[in-house]
């Protein structure tokens, strides 16, 4: 890697600070965005959690749960894709309602399921329409937000999917003792209705906000760019820019998907504790993700206020947080269970500061019009990224009974995501599409 590349600074263009009569209305828009990713990730959780209790009524091995997660990371691959897509049709506002209403159904859906097969299809259903929150969250912001404030944003509303992760214990526990593990699935499920009547409510574009001022509207288009009528998906496909971002999330997407599917099982094997006692010990470790996600995006966008360019300011964030997850491949040598823990929490917190910034790559190189499709290829190559690495480990738990080896695993790849995105995207200068 050519390190003068990544540590040349530049000025950038546009003001650095909001006028001091902007308005603040678009960090409403941005807790709205991270209320969304909690819903989100609170569904895709409650697998995770009941585990062990499924296994044991519904008398499935390691493998038959890899399946299902390998079948809920397909069906997101393919979501990303389509569902971006679709979103970036229907414009964010329709498409972010319809993604939600469809996720919240296929949740309350598995509180029907008997079999595994039924399992599977309910899965399915999750993941591929789960898929939209990732494509619309980002086109909000792209919409929302100037690029210097982009990484901020983007790590606070991703937050929400630590905010999920760590909520999703202690609701399900609650209901879980109470009426069993269907009531569960419908109860986590109708929370999205929830949600949706907020949405509905606050979201629409700023230029069409009466509570977006303009002089906010102005800090806000300060770096527009000019958008195309009409940007074809086919059209991404030879950029350099798009395969940047696409690889760095087949690459380190799995890792997320391992932690979230697979810890509460680990705590459970390692540290002995039942469903009932995850609570606390996955709020810990989630809690010390959100602050990683936040400091992450904060990391590179107080770099590009004092004057870096964007490329420096994106790739030295990304760098530091590929560092600050090295230390997770000892985790079993750990007795303590709050040693666990609290490296379980410093390797979530690295991967959310890292994917703060990976999302925000697609707003930094593609306009606004492009980016729900270029979100889409990317969550599209880190659901098959997270399919092949499920099943994986499904084998490998059956065989030998060991977190050994995705641990290394998780602890390394961001080095190697890292070079891949420099080699492709040197300077995270923009892609030229015609018009």
């Amino acid at each position: 890697m050519d390190s003068s590349s990544v540590l040349k600074q530049t000025t950038i263009s546009g003001p650095d600070v909001p006028p001091k009569r902007a308005g603040y209305f678009r960090w409403v828009i941005c807790t709205l965005l991270l209320l969304g990713t909690t819903k989100n990730y609170m569904d895709r959780q409650v697998l995770g959690v009941l585990k062990v209790t499924l296994q044991h009524d519904l008398r499935w091995n390691e493998i038959d749960y890899s399946n299902l997660v390998a079948v809920f990371q397909f069906a997101y691959a393919a979501g990303m894709l389509l569902v971006g897509r679709l979103i970036d049709r229907l414009g964010t506002r329709v498409g972010y309602a319809f993604a939600v209403v469809a996720w919240s159904l296929a949740s309350m859906a598995h509180g029907l399921m008997s079999t595994l097969s039924g399992f599977l299809v309910a899965r399915f259903a999750l993941g591929f329409t789960e898929a939209g929150v990732f494509p619309a969250s980002l086109k909000a912001t792209a919409e929302w937000f100037p690029k210097k404030e982009r990484a901020l944003a983007t790590g606070i509303f991703n937050a929400g999917t630590n905010v999920g992760a760590a909520l999703a214990p202690l609701v399900i526990s609650f209901v879980f003792v109470r009426w069993g593990w269907r009531t569960t699935f419908f109860v986590i499920g109708g929370l999205g209705f929830l949600w949706l009547v907020l949405w509905l409510l606050i979201y629409k574009k700023p230029e069409d906000h009466p509570l977006c001022s303009p002089e906010e509207l102005k800090y806000i288009r300060s770096d527009a760019i000019e958008l195309p009528a009409k940007i074809r998906w086919v059209e991404l496909l030879p950029h350099r820019q798009t395969w940047a971002f696409a690889l760095g999330k087949f690459l380190t997407d799995p890792i997320w998907w391992f932690y979230l599917f697979w810890i509460p099982d680990f705590l459970q094997r390692t540290q002995g504790l039942d469903i009932v006692h995850l609570g606390m010990p996955i709020l810990v470790i989630y809690a010390i993700a959100d602050t990683g996600s936040v400091a992450g995006g904060w990391l590179s966008s107080a770099l590009l206020q004092r004057g870096w360019n964007t490329g420096a300011a994106r790739k030295i964030a990304l760098l530091v947080c590929a560092c600050a997850v090295v230390p997770i491949i000892f985790v079993l040598k750990l007795h303590s269970m709050w040693g666990v823990i609290l490296l379980l929490g410093l390797a979530t917190a690295a991967h959310q500061g890292f994917s703060a910034n990976m999302l925000t790559l697609p707003s930094d190189m593609f306009p606004s019009k492009a980016v729900g499709s270029v979100v889409g290829i990317g969550g599209m190559l880190g659901g098959i990224g997270g399919m092949l690495f499920a099943k994986m480990i499904g084998y490998l738990l059956q065989v030998t009974h060991s977190y050994a080896i995705p641990f290394t695993i998780a602890g390394s790849i961001y080095f190697i995501a890292v070079g891949v995105i420099h080699l492709l995207a040197p300077k995270l200068e923009p892609a030229r599409l015609e018009a």
